[in-house]
Parts: structure tokens; sequence; C-alpha cells
């Protein structure tokens, strides 16, 4: 398992800006930018392997790499392949290396073990985005949310046999700074009689979850129907009564100018 270290500890970034002068060309400007990266990979069930790499870029070339494994700089241009020659050369650049890898990694190792341990169970929802008009198929999506790690795998089923056929998958989106949501799109022509599923697996849970689509109409829907309705009979019922009032009305004033 690797793990880079996260914010300041895993991609640290030191921005610096060259105001005055630049190490790496005979350039005076405002506009050179000088960038130094650490980052530790912690590798192993019990992250016993730990790599710790340094790079340095100007104006966003790559200029120079120091790798803990290889244990030396290496260099990407002309000026910084000397640089590295005296670097790798230099006990006290040796020491200084050592002396970040004990902090920004070693130092650190607890806190990442306790981020690896991180997970969360997604939640799920099944809907549909489109319905079939006859001419063209209908679209549901089944979605999870809210987890991790981001590694999740969705399945469609239709009566119980997997799907393939007219499937399109989003990647892994992320939720801020930890969690992950994650799409599956399924076309398909309804049949009568046919069960529509998704299947969704994720460490977290200890056996796959199925949810079973329901072409039923929402319980939200249902409710607008039926205070519809009831609004419809009751109109009716009150139009009825007024109607039959005003027939009685009639009756009785012709029978009082008969009389």
């Amino acid at each position: 398992m690797t793990l880079p270290l996260l914010a300041f500890l895993g991609r640290g970034t030191i921005n610096l800006k060259l105001t005055d002068f630049s190490h790496f060309s005979a350039v005076f400007s405002e506009d050179d930018f000088y960038q130094v990266k650490a980052c530790c990979s912690f590798n192993g069930p019990n992250f016993d392997k730990v790599e710790y790499i340094l790079t340095t870029s100007f104006n966003k070339q790559k200029m120079m790499e120091y790798n803990s494994t290889r244990g030396n700089w290496i260099g990407f241009t002309d000026f910084s392949i000397v640089a590295s020659y005296y670097w790798n050369r230099d006990p006290w650049d040796r020491l200084e290396r050592l002396v970040e890898m004990r902090l920004m990694c070693y130092e650190n190792i607890n806190f990442i073990q306790t981020i690896g341990n991180l997970s969360t169970t997604p939640s799920m929802r099944l809907k549909s985005v489109k319905q079939t008009d006859g001419r063209h198929p209908a679209m549901l999506v089944c979605s999870a949310y809210n987890f991790y790690p981001k590694q999740i795998k969705i399945t469609w089923l239709r009566n119980d046999q997997e799907v393939t056929e007219g499937v399109s998958n989003t990647d892994a989106i992320p939720v801020g700074e930890l969690y992950y949501q994650f799409h599956s799109y399924l076309e398909y022509t309804p049949t009568s009689g046919e069960k529509i599923s998704c299947m969704v697996e994720h460490v977290t849970l200890s056996e796959p979850r199925i949810i079973v689509w329901n072409d039923s109409l929402p319980e939200g829907e249902k409710n607008k129907i039926i205070v519809g309705l009831s609004g419809l009979i009751l109109g009716l019922v009150i139009f009825i009564s007024g109607f039959i009032y005003y027939k009685k009305k009639c009756v009785i004033f012709g029978l009082g100018v008969g009389t």
C-alpha cells in the first residue's frame, strides 16, 4: 500500500518568489519562480518501507531530484547535473536529507496510519433520470455518496443477471477533503415483469448491497396525486350539492308562483 502524506505533510510545497537572482539562469525578473516539493511514500502493511523524494523546479521546469531509495541527487539540465555532482559529495547535504526524512516521514507514521484506517460506508440511491417515450430508452442512475476510500464498484442487474450494454460510469468524484461520490447510468427499454437493480461493492460493506428499482411513483408524487384528486372530488361534491340546491329552489319557486 502506498500512501502519500496529505496537505503539508504529503505534497508539502514551498514556493519562493525570486526577485533578485536565479541560481539556475542569468535572469533577473520578478516572474522567475523557484519551487521545492517534498513527498513521503509509505509501503507495506505496517508502513515499514518509507521513501522520501525532494524535487526542485524553476519556472515549472524540473531541475533536480533527491530520492532516498537511490540515496543521491540527479540533475535534468546541464547546470543541475553539475550541481548534483557536488551535492552528492557534500556530507552536510546528506545529513540535511536524513533530518528532513525523519521529521516529515517517520515522525508522522502514526498520523498516516490513522488516515489510512479511515473508512466510511456509502449512502446509495437509485432513481430515474429519463422516462421512455416509446422511441427512446429510459435511463436510471445508481449513485453512491460520501464514501471512503475511493475504490468502489457498481454493477447493473436485470433479472439478477449482470448488464453491460447501455452502462456508463463517472469517475470517483472528490467531495471535500476526504469523501467521494460515484454515479453509474443505465439506458434500457422497460419490459413488463422485469426486475432492474444495481449492486454496490465497497470495502466498508461486508457483502454487496443490492438496490431494486421500483417503477411505482415516489411517495411525494403519490401524495401530490392524492391531494389533487381530493381537491377534485371536493370541488365536484360542492358543484353537485349547489346544483341540487339550485334545482330545489327552482321547483319551490315554481310551485309558489302557481299557487
